[in-house]
């Protein structure tokens, strides 16, 4: 899917995006959903076993992006870039290198490093005179790139100041991370006239919404940024413990995962890729 795909999509309805954290998660995920997030937090927890302050560097993120469209050729990909990596030069090659890659969006941050996952406390934001310049030049340089601008700032008042100032310089979309209240956006979107994101994590600071609940309340773009890490996680710590127990064997019962079914999603890449 390219950047007019998508702008055309999220003007006819609400475009839910599933965050995955490899290519395999983005695998099994892409059997069920048309739009993926590469979210930074799970590729940084996938890769690293870090949290998501930075560790990141923008050649992984292309690499991620490649990988995923590699086994998902159609697929609506929004990759999550931070802050663009530092100043506006770097940016602008990232912003070149992920539409090389067949990124279908971006979404770029307003924070200051050390960074925070937007849910929880602790965040700075950098002054909006030096966050438009690296929102400004990723827009002159993208072709069709999809581009949400986010801010972390906190405050109603000053949301509402930089995502005016984010739809001002063209972004597609603008994102308010960490709200917890969802109410506010419909506002939001009348005061920018542009679409609006809204992110969802289990545990974050934004209440879980249904789609319908989001899309009534003017919502664009739901971004779902860690459910198969969180699943992951689960299942993991699961089936360790069973298998390490007193009576610990490998599950083969009804509903278990074999060699055939991930096998099967393996092959499926294997004939998309040739």
């Amino acid at each position: 899917m390219t950047g007019s795909a998508l702008r055309h999509r999220v003007a006819s309805g609400f475009v839910p995006f599933v965050g995955v954290y490899d290519a395999f998660s983005a695998a099994v995920a892409g059997r069920h959903a048309d739009h993926l997030f590469l979210s930074g937090f799970g590729f940084a927890a996938s890769q690293y076993g870090l949290p998501d302050v930075g560790f990141v560097a923008w050649a992984e993120m292309v690499a991620f992006a490649e990988r995923v469209r590699a086994i998902l050729p159609d697929h609506g990909i929004l990759v999550d870039i931070d802050d663009g990596y530092g100043d506006p030069d770097i940016v602008a090659h990232v912003i070149r290198r992920m539409e090389a890659a067949g990124a279908t969006g971006v979404v770029l941050e307003d924070q200051r490093r050390p960074r925070r996952c937007g849910h929880l406390d602790g965040r700075q934001v950098l002054p909006l005179e030096e966050y438009l310049p690296k929102l400004e030049r990723a827009l002159h340089e993208r072709r069709e790139l999809f581009v949400v601008a986010r801010t972390d700032a906190s405050g109603a008042e000053e949301i509402a100041r930089r995502l005016d100032a984010f739809a001002r310089a063209g972004a597609d979309a603008v994102l308010a991370d960490g709200l917890a209240d969802p109410a506010s956006i419909q506002d939001l979107r009348q005061r920018t006239g542009i679409p609006v994101a809204f992110n969802q994590i289990a545990g974050g600071k934004s209440p879980a919404r249904t789609a319908r609940e989001l899309e009534e309340a003017g919502v664009s773009i739901g971004i779902y940024s860690t459910p198969c890490l969180f699943a992951a996680q689960g299942a993991i710590d699961a089936a360790v413990r069973a298998l390490l127990g007193p009576d610990g064997r490998l599950s083969t019962g009804a509903g278990a995962i074999g060699l055939v079914d991930c096998t099967a999603v393996l092959n499926g890449n294997l004939e998309r890729r040739g």
